[in-house]
């Protein structure tokens, strides 16, 4: 029997861990709206168009497409049924008629089901858990028109990312036992780092054009107390701490110490290393 593609990233973004980001969302969406904001400027999206979201989670971004998107439509599509029924709950308290959000597998599915080929797609930290990037992004684009833009912000290295691995190595010394090395082209956040691997794996599915820029920015500006809960629950630390629950107390003194080194003015600030892709069907 062929293995089902990404069932490891389906198995994680419809488990218990998916909690805390449902959780969480508003939280870690105002963290990371600036590097949304980054992103979005760069595509071009005109009244009446139809928009795709890939990785839309609780549906942050889809929304603001949706809003330049005007008489057209946006569509967010995922792999975590939790996140994406928090999606439905507010595109019903806002009375949002021009969004829509969708189950599926961006690598395999049919995503302009139902429709017209997409004028636009985006990404913010959806694309770099794909098993076979080439043919993910295949499948995205054959749901594009062709011309159509890509724009998508994606990690770069983890030593450039404290607001990811800072918590992580603070409370290293805590882990009874010390997590192996990770593959750096495995699925995963930090995927992309390599901005030559993903200007290859773009134009092997067939997009041209392709920008691969640096963007910096300090996120966050949250209150300690909530900084503190977002680096225990979310992020590589939440990880091994979920394997490993017995180091909780002494990591969350460890990440605390850390993160008040951080605050100024009442909230925490770290810094952020992305890059913002671009590209054409």
């Amino acid at each position: 029997m062929t293995a089902r593609p990404n069932a490891a990233q389906a198995e994680f973004w419809n488990t218990g861990a998916v909690r805390s980001w449902v959780e969480l969302h508003e939280i870690l969406d105002a963290q990371f709206a600036p590097l949304s904001q980054a992103a979005l400027a760069l595509l071009p999206v005109a009244d009446g168009q139809r928009l795709l979201d890939i990785g839309c989670g609780c549906g942050a971004d889809t929304f603001a497409l949706a809003a330049r998107a005007g008489s057209g439509a946006a569509v967010g599509v995922d792999i975590s049924a939790p996140m994406l029924a928090r999606a439905r709950e507010l595109a019903a308290q806002r009375g949002a008629r021009n969004v829509a959000f969708v189950e599926a597998d961006a690598q395999v599915a049919c995503l302009a089901a139902g429709g017209p080929p997409f004028d636009a797609a985006f990404s913010r930290f959806g694309v770099m858990f794909f098993d076979d990037p080439p043919a993910a992004f295949a499948n995205i684009r054959r749901s594009m028109r062709p011309g159509a833009p890509l724009a998508f912000v994606c990690w770069r290295r983890p030593d450039e990312n404290p607001v990811l691995l800072a918590p992580y190595r603070a409370a290293w010394e805590t882990f009874p036992v010390k997590p192996p090395k990770s593959d750096p082209l495995a699925p995963g956040p930090f995927a992309f780092a390599d901005p030559a691997r993903i200007r290859a794996i773009l134009e092997q599915a067939g997009f041209r054009d392709v920008t691969v820029a640096p963007y910096d920015r300090q996120v966050g500006g949250q209150p300690f107390a909530v900084a503190l809960e977002l680096a225990m629950r979310i992020g590589p630390l939440a990880g091994v701490l979920r394997e490993q629950p017995e180091a909780t107390t002494a990591a969350r003194e460890k990440v605390a110490a850390m993160l008040r080194r951080h605050e100024r003015d009442g909230a925490v600030w770290l810094d952020a290393a992305v890059w913002l892709v671009t590209a054409r069907a």
